[in-house]
Parts: structure tokens; sequence; C-alpha cells
């Protein structure tokens, strides 16, 4: 049957688009200018914490630390909270030579400074939360979600194996830089069923949990069939040959039969963290009478 260009749906949704959105010169010269930080090796969006909930996040692989200093400048001088992903050992020298108070995670690769006004309170408040389950949150029983003073919402982290920490720390400290609250199981694989459910106290109440996991990719299924939450499963290339690189755990993470998992790139702990905190964030916001 011959396209029928005057009312194919496809073709009829574009000439709608088209105009309701004109793209006239005019308005794309009218951009507001003072939403980009132009430093000539990069153009900062200082605009994204309005649009998206949280500032530009620096990928540092392929950038000079002199870039890198600029770049965070300029975040820090717009009340940014920083952080800076696969950030090399000689790249973090630089930067902590410049920021001595500044976190670098040197495993999972990340490098993190609070924005001003914030030390030891908000995001960075919410480091004394880690490791431990919703029991051990001073103040917060029986307060509800609002007793973390400073945290908004919880994360749990879980790995599937030891080897997958590099992946799960980027997750980790991404999820501490949006303001939730963290825990961290390391080592819980589907070889040993029996250290999951040891740990299922700590994944209670989560917001969202990341599962982090190679080989065969397996674990984030398994935890998702013990959580009313959502699960973002973060395959690693983690594994022997017939892993692929992580292809093998991405498949078959894409083809859980668990209905809450969804699924990242490979080794993508950034992304993993990233979502999760976002929906800490909103379910946080949601619990409080939109409160951050």
């Amino acid at each position: 049957m011959p396209l029928d260009v005057h009312y194919h749906p496809i073709l009829l949704s574009s000439r709608l688009i088209c105009r309701l959105m004109p793209m006239k010169s005019e308005n794309i010269e009218s951009a507001p200018d003072r939403h980009i930080a132009d430093l000539g090796d990069a153009q900062i969006d200082l605009d994204r914490p309005r649009r998206c909930g949280f500032p530009e996040v620096i990928f540092a692989e392929g950038k000079t630390t002199t870039t890198m200093v600029k770049i965070v400048e300029t975040l820090l001088r717009n009340g940014a909270d920083v952080l800076a992903t696969r950030v090399s050992e000689e790249q973090a020298a630089g930067l902590l030579e410049k920021y001595p108070a500044a976190r670098y995670n040197a495993v999972g690769r990340t490098f993190r400074i609070p924005g001003e006004g914030r030390e030891g309170k908000g995001r960075e408040g919410c480091e004394g939360y880690e490791g431990k389950g919703r029991e051990g949150y001073e103040g917060y029983e029986g307060k509800g979600r609002e007793g973390r003073e400073g945290c908004q919402g919880k994360v749990t982290i879980v790995t599937a194996g030891t080897s997958d920490l590099p992946v799960a720390e980027e997750a980790r400290e991404t999820a501490l830089w949006t303001g939730a609250a963290v825990t961290l199981i390391q080592d819980v694989g589907v070889a040993g069923p029996h250290r999951l459910t040891a740990n299922l106290p700590l994944l209670a109440e989560s917001d969202a949990v990341v599962v982090v996991a190679g080989m065969e990719g397996a674990l984030p299924s398994v935890v998702g069939g013990h959580v009313a939450c959502p699960v973002i499963a973060v395959p690693t290339s983690v594994g022997y040959g017939a892993s692929f690189g992580g292809v093998a755990a991405l498949l078959g993470m894409l083809n859980s039969c668990a209905s809450n998992v969804t699924v990242v790139n490979i080794d993508a702990g950034f992304k993993g963290g990233y979502v999760a905190g976002l929906i800490a964030k909103n379910v946080h916001k949601a619990a409080t009478g939109g409160r951050a």
C-alpha cells in the first residue's frame, strides 16, 4: 500500500509540532546566555539545577587538569555541589592541591566538593548514614522521612561481588551527591543466596535500589523480587570470556522477569546512582509536602 503523505499519522504529528513550535531565528538568538558559562574549551550549563534538579556533572576523561579547575571554579562560583566522574589519580592530585577539602574516591574515581554554605550540612550531612539500615538513623524512629535532617530519601546499593566495587562506589558517591542517605551492601551475589537474605532488612523502605553485577547479571532480578521500589540494574564488565565485557550481564538484566527492574549502560555507576538519587529526591519531596 502506497504511503499517503497527507494522512500518515507520523507526518501529521510532525506538521502539527512545526506549527506549534516555529523555529524562527529570533527565538534562537534570544536564548538566555546568562545560563551558559563560556570557558572556551567548555560550555557550562548553569541552568541545569532549575530544569533537571541537579547541577551539571563533570566527565573527567579526556580533560586536562587546567580545564577541570576552570569548570570546578565556575560551578562553585554559582553555588553548585561539584561532582566529577572518571577522575584519574593524576587529575585528582592536581585538583586536591587546589581544593584540599575536596573528597576523592580512588576506587570509584569520583571527586566531590559541596557548594558554598553546604559544608557540614545538607548533602554532606548524609555522610553519617552510610552503611546503616534505616534503624541506624539518629532521630529517625517515629518521625517519618523528615527525621533524616538534610537527606533526600534513601538509596541502597548492592553489589554481586567485590570486583564490582569500583562501579558501585561511583554509584554511591553519585547518590550521596544527590542528597540521598546511602547504604552499601557488598558481595551478596547469587552463588551464595543466603548472603542477600541476611541483608534484606537493610533494603527495607528504600526509595530506590541500585544493583551492580557482572557475570550473568542475575542479582537484580532476585533483589527485585524482594522490594517494592524501582531497582536500577548496572551491568559491569566483570566476567570471563563469554561475558563479552558485560554484554551478557546487560542482556540478562534487560530480560529480567522482575517488573520493577530497569537497566542502565555497562559500568555506568554514575547513571545508576543519579537515577536512584533523583527517584529518592522526588519521593522525599512528595512525602514532605514539597520540601526539598
